[in-house]
């Protein structure tokens, strides 16, 4: 297990081709896709291959990370950082299974990945994006030291854009 960080309740590691059963699971929850603009893995499958190519570790030193619970060794569900080609910046995202909501597990995780990102990558700023309709997750980017950049349009929908600069 390549754990990246730990928080007091949390580790990070890198997903692993046997995480695709949980992230199968998690994307067929039309809740937890609601305001990702994702589809669901048409088929187990279809996780395995996603998992198999997923490279931004290898390229870019850093990626989306696998969530587990410290005290019980479950996967909850994913934070980390993406590399953003397009525009040349660094998101901010996670996702969880909503029996794990509200239990500040996304801002825990969040803000070890800002922290990571400023200390260890040397990152200027870290985005996060949101739909507007998210308030969950707009809470979230804020308690990770976000504040409001901009608003803008995420697969059609009225978004919003958060950024964090490093410390002076």
């Amino acid at each position: 297990m390549n754990i990246i960080l730990e928080t007091e309740r949390l580790l990070l590691r890198e997903f692993e081709v046997a995480d695709a059963p949980h992230y199968y699971e998690l994307n067929q929850d039309p809740e937890v896709l609601r305001y990702t603009g994702d589809d669901p893995f048409p088929t187990l499958e279809s996780a395995v291959e996603f998992l198999s190519n997923y490279d931004h570790y290898a390229k870019y030193g850093y990626g989306r990370w696998t969530v587990i619970l410290r005290e019980t060794g479950e996967l909850i569900g994913w934070c980390g950082l993406k590399y953003l080609q397009d525009v040349e910046e660094v998101d901010l995202g996670y996702r969880f299974f909503q029996k794990h909501w509200r239990k500040g597990y996304a801002t825990e995780s969040g803000k070890a990945c800002v922290k990571y990102g400023f200390e260890d990558l040397k990152l200027p700023f870290i985005v996060g994006r949101a739909m507007k309709g998210n308030i969950g997750s707009i809470r979230v980017l804020e308690n990770c030291g976000m504040t409001w950049w901009k608003d803008c349009i995420l697969e059609g929908h009225p978004s919003v854009y958060y950024r964090i600069p490093a410390a002076p």
